[in-house]
């Protein structure tokens, strides 16, 4: 039973740390024990780690680690895509060497031999896909399809020239810093794509997000069946009900079926346990894009428009506390009032309560399918081809 709690205790902590590493930042975290876990994770570690190496090395180690953080976060690189093939392939070769001779079972067939290895394919190439598309990226000879493809709202988008590439900046655009290109409609820097998510590749994105969830719980359900097969053919239910007394109920049972499993079949539950957890950070993190899919809405622009409410709401208290200032001070210099009933003024509404509320207002929002068809029909793609048409016409 210790290996049991071991076990449950292994997954809850794996499933802490990969929720606050992947969703930490996120507005609904904000407060949280999540949140604090997660910039340790991102900053405090780290910091923690650069102040150590300085101390025992001094300078030149402190500057070596600036190099290496400079290459790994700073600039193109291919190491997490190195780390996802190898995560992808160690997977698939532990589930084939430890599961596959199960297969056919009881309750899979033999087909799973190939339909997982199509499976695992279709991801991999869908990553490609990803990491070696154009995301949209705007040069001088294209940017006049982005500037008509995307108005200007004057909110969080205004007409300006980009400093480094000094091309006129279309609204929805970014110039990426680590890329060091401008990219239309720019969602983020994906480090595992070494790649922008723009425009034009978004739906990869998309399709190997939802893919890979349900790669992983296509490979979770598999190894799952595999188990019941065995519980099957070696007659487990039977022994304990017959030899053993055991009463035929699942809360009775399932104690010693698991305690049978992790005796037998210890390295098959980790990595169901393991593909269960990254199915369910996977299916968080495509839930997110999808609802800014859905909207029409990137993640920078997420982050703009918090800034702007943000901006707004503090430009509002300032106006209404100086709006009560001013009161208060007519109020005064007027004649003498009689003094205010102390319970009255314990209870008056605050005038900062009257803050007018900021409204977001995204134009680019044209409704459920029109945002989803801009995913897969990127608009600078239909006026490229408009330009097309009327030029050969």
């Amino acid at each position: 039973m210790e290996v049991q709690w071991i076990l449950l205790c292994h997954g809850l902590v794996t499933l802490l740390v990969l929720v606050s590493f992947l969703c930490g930042q996120w507005p609904i975290f904000e407060g949280t024990p999540i949140q604090r876990i997660h910039h340790f994770l991102t900053f405090g570690a780290y910091d923690y780690f650069q102040r150590f190496v300085g101390f025992v090395f001094g300078a030149k180690g402190a500057n070596a680690i600036s190099s290496v953080e400079y290459f790994c976060c700073d600039r193109p690189n291919p190491i997490l895509q190195i780390i996802y093939l190898a995560i992808v392939g160690g997977t698939y070769f532990l589930v084939a060497n430890s599961s596959f001779g199960y297969i056919p079972g009881y309750y899979i067939g033999e087909i799973h031999r190939y339909t997982s290895l199509l499976a695992v394919g279709v991801g991999v190439l869908l990553f490609l896909l990803t990491c070696f598309s154009d995301p949209g990226t705007v040069k001088a000879d294209n940017v006049s399809q982005y500037l008509s493809a995307y108005p200007y709202d004057n909110i969080i988008y205004s007409e300006k020239e980009c400093s480094t590439c000094k091309i006129p900046k279309p609204a929805r655009s970014k110039h990426c810093s680590i890329c060091d290109r401008c990219v239309a409609r720019f969602d983020h820097h994906c480090g595992w794509m070494n790649n922008c998510i723009g425009e034009r590749n978004t739906q990869y994105f998309m399709a190997f997000l939802l893919w890979h969830t349900l790669l992983c719980i296509y490979g979770t359900v598999a190894i799952g069946l595999i188990l019941a097969g065995q519980i099957k053919e070696f007659k487990v239910i039977d022994i304990l009900t017959v030899y053993y007394g055991i009463e035929n109920s699942f809360r009775s049972l399932s104690p010693h079926v698991v305690q049978w499993l992790l005796g037998a079949y210890n390295t098959q539950i980790l990595l169901m346990v393991f593909l269960a957890i990254v199915s369910l950070s996977l299916a968080g993190f495509f839930g997110y894009h999808a609802k800014l899919c859905l909207t029409n809405t990137t993640t920078n622009e997420t982050f703009k428009w918090q800034e702007y409410v943000s901006w707004q709401r503090k430009l509002n208290e300032a106006r209404a506390s100086s709006a009560a200032l001013k009161a208060s001070i007519s109020g005064m210099s007027s004649e003498r009032k009689p003094p205010e009933n102390k319970w009255r003024a314990m209870f008056r509404r605050s005038p900062l309560k009257d803050v007018e509320v900021v409204v977001t207002n995204n134009i680019y929002d044209k409704g459920f399918f029109q945002n989803i068809l801009e995913i897969i029909m990127p608009l600078s793609r239909r006026q490229l081809s408009l330009q097309t048409k009327s030029k050969s016409g």
